[in-house]
């Protein structure tokens, strides 16, 4: 690891990577975005859907999250998320017709629908599709 950088482990159900020599990292926590730099002090936040970007020394990478707990402890943080995509690898299409039918299922009113559900599958759709428009802006 280089000097004044920070490590960062990123898992989530299905997925685990690892960045290093990273400038920072920015999310979204419960009590609204932060960011974190070299020699941040000991910190831990819950994570709401939003964004995530961490900064390499020569790239920015920008996701997609699901909320999750975010940790930062000597220049190393840990992100466990119960959702994350790279902005790049985010379907348009998929996401418009998951923001559908969680509005149709909002607007259904029906007994047997789980609105709580319903409204966090809107959040994370409407998420998704904003930052994959952000990004591809930025191209």
């Amino acid at each position: 690891m280089a000097e004044n950088s920070l490590e960062i482990e990123l898992a989530t159900p299905e997925q685990y990577q690892s960045f290093e020599n990273v400038k920072s990292c920015s999310a979204t926590g419960v009590l609204g975005r932060f960011q974190v730099l070299t020699n941040h002090a000991p910190f831990i936040s819950q994570l709401e859907i939003g964004e995530l970007k961490i900064q390499t020394q020569d790239k920015f990478f920008f996701y997609s999250i699901g909320g999750g707990f975010l940790e930062v402890d000597d220049n190393k943080i840990l992100l466990l998320l119960d959702s994350c995509e790279l902005a790049s690898d985010i379907d348009l299409e998929r996401a418009a017709s998951a923001k559908k039918r969680a509005e149709e299922r909002l607007e259904s009113k029906g007994q047997d629908i789980d609105v709580d559900r319903a409204k966090l599958a809107l959040l994370r759709a409407l998420n998704r599709i904003k930052i994959a428009k952000k990004v591809s802006e930025r191209v």
